[in-house]
């Protein structure tokens, strides 16, 4: 009889078994990278950079997302993501959250620290973005640019009743000038505004070359013709401009605001806008933001001018985004400590604190 060789029995058995390995169950390994609150058009560039990654288009605290979150140690998310100490207990191998926000008051900083969770933020994706949405709400406003569109597009040419109002020998209030109120700056200085600021920090070429003046909030508050916002929401600057501050404001003074809808309390708004203290209210983020109820009464009302918190969202601004929260994972991963890991910042300030 002749010899059958060996690695025939020791193969066989395994070219059976092939057709029947899908059934056979395993443990997948969870990814220990998360993208979370992710926009469809923005997966591509995520999958370029971490094609391991799993990739949540709704935000941490959304149904079921903190479960598929639970393995990760690197978790990137959005400002709608609240992460505090009930959601890290969730999160038991967590080490890095990157932030694709130059805001970070939706984590708990304190807790991540106690936890040795490194936090990341995007300090500046687009602060030029920003402000020109200041600008495009202001121009759109103030010379009726959507009145004169639905006219036209119904027939009629008529001019009457959209005369405008122009920015140029207007004196515009900055509350905050970091990257965002400098912006600001610099494109209300090429309309010819005069400029005053506010913020704990000089900046010195702000003056210099642009001619801005630094007050206290309570001249600024007096002395402006329109107001825009940028600070962070911190304690000390929740509701900063409440039914006091619209007191001491201009008449038909013009109140901007892309940055924390808490910096204002809402029902003394509605109440300057009734009483025509202020002429408008340009509003991309609101107290109680995307709760419509709530916020009805600001919505609705005819001078109240909103946007869905879409300051941010342009071409340029999500690539930059996306591309320094890449930057911080890689730093991260190699051992480094991310340059953009949310830690206090070396100024001189010397101003008086923007606090309520």
């Amino acid at each position: 009889m002749p010899s059958i060789p060996v690695f025939q029995y020791s193969i066989t058995p395994l070219i059976l078994l092939l057709p029947l390995l899908p059934l056979i169950p395993y443990n997948k390994p969870m990814p220990t990278t998360t993208f979370i609150e992710v926009d469809k058009e923005d997966e591509k560039q995520i999958k370029e950079c971490c094609s391991n990654a799993q990739i949540i288009s709704e935000n941490l605290n959304a149904k079921g997302v903190l479960e598929q979150c639970k393995d990760s140690e690197v978790l990137s998310c959005f400002i709608y993501s609240k992460i505090t100490k009930k959601e890290l207990d969730q999160l038991p191998n967590l080490k890095l959250i990157a932030s694709r926000s130059v805001g970070f008051d939706h984590i708990d900083l304190e807790e991540c620290a106690k936890r040795k969770i490194t936090v990341c933020n995007v300090p500046d994706y687009g602060a030029h973005v920003i402000a020109e949405h200041v600008f495009a709400l202001l121009l759109s406003t103030l010379r009726h640019i959507p009145e004169g569109d639905d006219r036209v597009e119904g027939g009629d040419f008529d001019y009457r009743g959209l005369r405008g109002i122009s920015l140029r020998g207007k004196t515009i209030g900055i509350v905050g000038t970091g990257n965002i109120g400098r912006r600001v700056a610099q494109i209300a200085f090429g309309f010819g505004m005069k400029i005053v600021a506010v913020d704990r920090c000089r900046t010195i070429e702000l003056e210099d070359i642009l001619g801005v003046k630094y007050l206290s909030m309570e001249e600024l508050i007096k002395e402006s013709d329109v107001i825009s916002l940028h600070l962070p929401l911190l304690d000390s600057t929740r509701h900063i401009i409440d039914k006091e501050e619209f007191k001491q404001m201009k008449d038909g003074v013009i109140l901007v605001n892309t940055a924390r809808g808490a910096l204002i309390e809402t029902d003394a708004l509605v109440d300057s806008l009734n009483s025509g203290k202020v002429s408008y209210a340009l509003l991309d983020v609101m107290e109680n933001e995307k709760d419509y109820e709530e916020n009805k009464e600001l919505i609705e009302h005819p001078n109240a001018i909103t946007t869905p918190h879409i300051a941010f969202y342009s071409d340029d601004s999500m690539r930059n985004m996306y591309e320094d929260c890449f930057e911080s994972i890689r730093q991260w991963k190699a051992g480094e400590v991310p340059e953009h890991t949310v830690k206090p910042p070396k100024v001189v300030c010397d101003m008086e604190e923007i606090k309520k």
